[in-house]
């Protein structure tokens, strides 16, 4: 028995090293232990692989180089064009002015010249319009009139010694002529027109800071002997390309003169009554503070004055 004994353990002995060598567990056969699979990962959706980005994540592509621009209604409306008319045998030609917003009265480029007739300054919003590009000319007033009135005589020199009453008359009868309203600036439309519009770079004359290069004043008015007019669109435009908006004649405005108030105001016409009315730009006969934008004149109705001519509104 006992040698059968150790017959059985020697037979044993090459399985017992084997567990051993597998870590003391012994695997039976036919009962192999189940693999475990990874689940797989599933494949995404057409749906899934470009998720959409929030609203607030999107972005507008701009090409390399430029910055986003966000465009208006009024930025894509097309620009006003100037208008250019003809009376018997006469052109003139009138420039748009597109609307918009500025300050009207003493501003800050105006300096110790402005007056307190100028103040105080304050915010004027108009709609377009239209302004000549020069002061109505010797030959136009006697193309619509039959008539000169001036006293320096020159076909392309500005009509002067008129009154507001005789510019009324001269509308009235260029109206017939042409069927379009035209009339006199308000002191406002004169005032934004003079200083560039919307392309205004707040100069203290209209056109530039140095008188010399805009306007027609008394220190080179001299001709001879005597100071006078000069041809109109002889010194330079300024950022409307309008012309003699400082010096070389007054210019009639439509406004009955007072004076200025604080509050924003919309197309201001002026008061409703008074007993003058305003001028507006200076002349060939005045110091270079008169010629500056802001500057405010005002006469009686019938007054006349070989240094007062008009510009055309539309």
């Amino acid at each position: 028995m006992k040698k059968y004994l150790i017959i059985l353990l020697m037979a044993m002995l090459p399985t017992l090293a084997l567990a051993q060598k597998a870590g003391g567990h012994i695997t039976r056969p036919g009962k192999a232990k189940p693999k475990t699979e990874k689940p797989a990962t599933p494949k995404p959706s057409k749906k899934q692989t470009a998720s959409k980005p929030s609203k607030k994540q999107s972005t507008t592509r701009t090409p390399v180089g430029s910055s986003p621009v966000t465009t208006s209604s009024s930025q894509s409306r097309p620009a006003m064009q100037n208008k250019t008319f003809t009376v018997n045998g006469v052109s003139f030609t009138m420039v748009a002015v597109e609307g918009g917003t500025f300050t009207m009265g003493a501003t800050s480029e105006q300096g110790s010249d402005a007056l307190d007739s100028e103040k105080p300054a304050h915010s004027v919003t108009l709609s377009s319009y239209y302004i000549g590009q020069t002061e109505v000319t010797q030959e136009l007033w006697q193309a619509v009139m039959g008539s000169n009135p001036s006293y320096s005589k020159g076909s392309r020199r500005p009509v002067e010694n008129v009154s507001w009453d005789d510019c009324q008359q001269f509308i009235n009868r260029l109206n017939s002529l042409t069927g379009e309203q035209f009339k006199l600036p308000t002191e406002a439309q004169w005032e934004f027109a003079a200083r560039g519009g919307r392309k205004s770079r707040a100069y203290k004359y209209s056109g530039s800071n140095n008188i010399e290069d805009v306007a027609w004043y008394t220190d080179n008015s001299r001709r001879e002997t005597h100071r006078e007019t000069h041809n109109v669109a002889t010194k330079h435009a300024n950022e409307l390309g309008l012309y003699d908006m400082s010096g070389n004649v007054w210019e009639w405005c439509q406004d009955w003169y007072g004076a200025y108030s604080s509050g924003s105001q919309t197309a201001p016409t002026g008061p409703a009554t008074g007993s003058h009315r305003v001028r507006r730009g200076g002349s060939w006969d005045d110091y270079a503070m008169h010629c500056r934008v802001s500057y405010r004149d005002h006469n009686s109705p019938v007054f006349r004055l070989d240094s007062l001519g008009l510009r055309l509104a539309l």
